[in-house]
């Protein structure tokens, strides 16, 4: 049989722990901090990176490639942004190793110290503003829209899989602009690309929103931002996009000559989504059984299983599931045909349970008899026998009926867990329940960071179309503009 996976209710830490390792996405490393993203995890985050590559580039964005290493002298540049990054940042001070005299193994050379420490790069503003430079000259060379893939390293001390690495894979958009209209324009535009990939194709619902000063990205002026809430009622920052302004044009002195013949400093953004994703749809979706993936981002959307008693019912049923087979490939559906006989059919149903496989379809002798087969739904656990007549369409109307279904499920979860809290006193009941509460806030910093003390909630944002009907702040009493997004987060 399949492994279990521990239950939600008794340990939801446990159980998402649990589903990670056993549903075969990912395992730790022998490099503290670190993971290992196995097949079947990385075939996910290679769909999600196939889906937003394409959006990007519908959107005018080129790929390219910045170095891993960032000269220290560069992160000083820009005060925030130092100061956001120091504690997390990996040095490289040596670059050779030699035998230790004493035979015990290899030792840093302390004649190989660099003349510059190397930062690793928790984010890649700086290598990359310090390139723009000698890449912008005129209005003529904007805007630049720039992306990368790539692996980042932040110093993590407490660890979790997907949610919190050392070292994690994510991409990074980081464009220049003539104006800052343009600039803010793209900002937004970014954040509503991410959002489009959380809900239609992760089949995650979002809020989109402003952070806080607080929690503002370290060298922004503004950070938006999507956020995503999980099935235990804690909120996941799903993904940003940062206005920069001026601040590392100024740091890097990059200008270029406007229309006018005036020379003038760039307007830049960024933003990016990392393999945290992947935390955020096994959290929204998976039940006690295992993950439940949405067949958009299912690294096969349909599994076969045949059942068989002798090889001669093997060799028909193999013929029917060919034509089968060809009709899905036409189409675009990705399948597996698991016909192999050192396993039972028992235990690939519980397998491809566990691994969230969206359709189930399974043929016996009967089956072929009947011209039938099984039509299992892993989002709701149903299973129907259907004609083998017009069974691709069926299966095609199936996983959309399955992706929609398991979106609305995350809506109604969404919505049943948001209120409305008035009062101070009952944000400390009602934030111990979980989910989204909205709340009136004075706008101040130092409200701010008392509530997160005191209860462990944060300022999710302040989203861009919620209730703007001003009020008094829950803490203070002071004026409100509006209300806010606050939860415990991961």
């Amino acid at each position: 049989m399949a492994k279990e996976v521990t239950k939600r209710s008794d340990n939801y830490s446990q159980w998402y722990d649990n589903l990670v390792v056993k549903a075969d996405l990912a395992e730790r490393s022998a490099v503290r901090g670190c993971m290992v993203i196995k097949p079947y995890g990385y075939a996910i985050w290679e769909k999600m990176h196939e889906v937003l590559d394409k959006m990007f580039k519908e959107t005018g964005h080129v790929n390219a490639y910045f170095p891993l290493f960032i000269p220290k002298s560069f992160l000083s540049r820009e005060a925030d942004h130092v100061e956001g990054f120091a504690k997390e940042c990996a040095v490289v001070t040596h670059y050779r190793l030699k035998n230790n005299p004493d035979g015990s193994g290899v030792v840093v050379d302390p004649e190989a110290k660099l003349e510059e420490e190397l930062i690793v790069r928790p984010t890649s503003e700086t290598i990359i503003w310090s390139t723009y430079k000698n890449w912008i000259q005129s209005y003529r060379d904007l805007p630049i829209l720039c992306n990368q893939w790539a692996n980042v390293v932040r110093w993590e001390m407490r660890t979790r899989l997907f949610l919190r690495t050392a070292e994690f894979l994510w991409q990074e958009g980081h464009t220049a602009h003539a104006t800052k209209e343009e600039a803010l324009e793209e900002t937004v535009k970014m954040l509503n690309v991410y959002a489009d990939f959380a809900e239609n194709v992760m089949a995650v619902p979002v809020l989109k929103g402003v952070k806080t000063a607080n929690e503002r990205f370290a060298g922004a002026l503004e950070t938006f931002c999507i956020e995503a809430l999980m099935q235990d009622g804690k909120a996941l920052q799903a993904g940003t996009s940062h206005f920069l302004g001026q601040n590392f044009a100024k740091a890097f002195d990059v200008t270029f000559m406007n229309k006018e013949n005036k020379q003038e400093l760039v307007w830049a953004t960024s933003w990016g989504v990392s393999t945290r994703l992947m935390g955020a749809l096994i959290m929204s979706h998976s039940d006690d059984n295992g993950l439940v993936l949405p067949p958009a981002l299912a690294p096969y959307q349909v599994v076969i299983v045949p059942i068989y008693k002798n090889q001669e019912q093997l060799d028909a049923i193999n013929a029917k599931v060919a034509e089968l087979t060809a009709q899905l490939k036409a189409v675009g559906i990705s399948f597996k045909y698991d016909n192999d006989d050192s396993k039972k059919p028992g235990w690939k149903f519980a397998e491809y349970e566990l691994k969230g496989v969206p359709v189930r379809l399974a043929m016996g002798a009967r089956d072929l008899e009947n011209n039938t087969v099984e039509v299992a739904r892993r989002d709701t656990l149903t299973k129907e026998t259907v004609s083998f007549d017009n069974l691709t369409e069926y299966i095609q109307n199936l996983l959309d009926a399955i992706q929609k279904n398991i979106y609305q499920k995350a809506v109604d979860f969404r919505a049943s867990v948001t209120r409305e809290v008035n009062s101070y006193e009952e944000f400390k009941v009602e934030i111990e329940k979980g989910g989204f509460l909205l709340c009136h806030w004075d706008g101040t910093p130092e409200t701010e960071e008392k509530i997160k003390e005191e209860t462990k909630a944060t300022i999710r944002c302040i989203p861009l179309d919620g209730d703007t009907t001003p009020g008094v702040c829950m803490v203070t009493g002071k004026p409100s503009k509006q209300r806010v997004v606050f939860a415990r987060a991961y």
